[in-house]
């Protein structure tokens, strides 16, 4: 990617012949949400030095997870360059209060800065603005937390962008008419309701008119069950011509069921993907194309962004600046969002480029 100054506007309207994973929910509300300080009443200083020795946890949104590694590896690496402490925490399953213990327990520890992918915005709430009038700085990455309890939030691409690639590859890849339906992670994952939502308004466009969304599924970013819930889909969706499923755990599982079964070359799977994890179904001929970013890149940007909060270069209002290594400068975005930059859609012909 090139790595220059990027804001929210910039990438909120890239051109792409290209597209994100797993999540919270919409308008999220709850929790001690006014009680943490604003980052409108905070003042920043641009020039300050980078703190060395930041404690710095990470606590995805599960453990084990083929693209959760990639992603805390990231992290780990961040805060390596920045000479900080480096923990990572979290559940094994992606249950909507599964990461509040976490969250208390790193409280206890004193630690400078939480990085945390939200299961749910909600059960996350308090325990983050009890973080946050603790002092600890709170940067959500790949699935937000409501904005009233976190600093910032590191979004991996524009809502809008992810949204309407999935309807793109999907139209394409339907031939532009037919069935299609939707492998979700949870049905609380804020960032694939956010997705799921705009492919939904894409696909009202006269453009897509022959398209008929018949199903969202939810395999809660288990490999056995978005196995079945994919088999499902095809068992009761018979002329089913695409499955999109914007989650890696999801899009690998539908991928290995229909390459081992008579729906291989009928049905096209597509979303996103790692590179990695999917190179054996490009290759077999069981999916044509499919995107994602780097996840390591997520990772690395929000240990760069919480240091910078912490050592208060930054306080997470709109137009602020900060540098993120090897990444370059980034500006902070409405609500506090900021934006990796557009991701990549993979295909036969350039998937063996990658590797992660």
């Amino acid at each position: 990617m090139t790595y220059r100054s990027r804001s929210l506007a910039t990438v909120a309207v890239f051109a792409l012949a290209v597209t994100a994973c797993g999540g919270t929910t919409k308008n999220s509300t709850a929790g001690d949400n006014t009680a943490a300080p604003s980052t409108s009443q905070a003042t920043a200083d641009p020039n300050a030095p980078l703190k060395e020795g930041l404690k710095m946890a990470f606590l995805p949104k599960q453990l084990n997870n083929p693209y959760t590694d990639v992603e805390v590896g990231g992290g780990k690496a961040a805060v390596g360059e920045l000479k900080g402490e480096y923990k990572l925490v979290g559940p094994n399953d992606a249950s909507a209060s599964s990461q509040v213990s976490y969250i208390n327990t790193l409280i206890q520890q004193q630690q400078d800065v939480i990085a945390v992918a939200a299961n749910d915005p909600n059960a996350v709430c308090p325990s983050l603005n009890q973080a946050r009038k603790a002092g600890i700085k709170v940067v959500s990455f790949d699935s937000d937390a409501s904005k009233n309890c976190r600093d910032a939030f590191i979004n991996q691409a524009s809502t809008q962008g992810i949204g309407e690639s999935l309807a793109k590859m999907a139209n394409e890849l339907a031939g532009g008419s037919g069935e299609i339906a939707v492998l979700s992670a949870t049905p609380n994952a804020t960032n694939q309701n956010a997705w799921i939502e705009v492919l939904k308004k894409e696909l009202a466009k006269p453009e897509y008119a022959k398209l008929k969304l018949v199903k969202v599924a939810y395999g809660n970013d288990d490999d056995q069950k978005s196995f079945q819930e994919a088999q499902g889909l095809l068992s009761s969706y018979p002329n089913l011509k695409v499955i999109v499923s914007p989650t890696t755990v999801g899009i690998a599982a539908a991928s290995r069921y229909v390459s081992a079964s008579s729906y291989k070359g009928k049905v096209a799977i597509t979303g996103l993907g790692l590179p990695n994890q999917m190179r054996q179904y490009v290759k077999d001929g069981t999916v044509k194309k499919f995107a994602l970013w780097n996840p390591a890149d997520i990772g690395y940007l929000a240990a760069y962004a919480g240091a910078a909060l912490a050592s208060g270069q930054i306080s997470g209002a709109e137009g602020e600046k900060f540098k993120a290594g090897k990444l370059g400068e980034y500006t902070i975005g409405k609500d506090s969002e900021i934006v990796l930059g557009p991701p990549t859609e993979f295909t036969p012909a350039n998937i063996d480029q990658f590797d992660f």
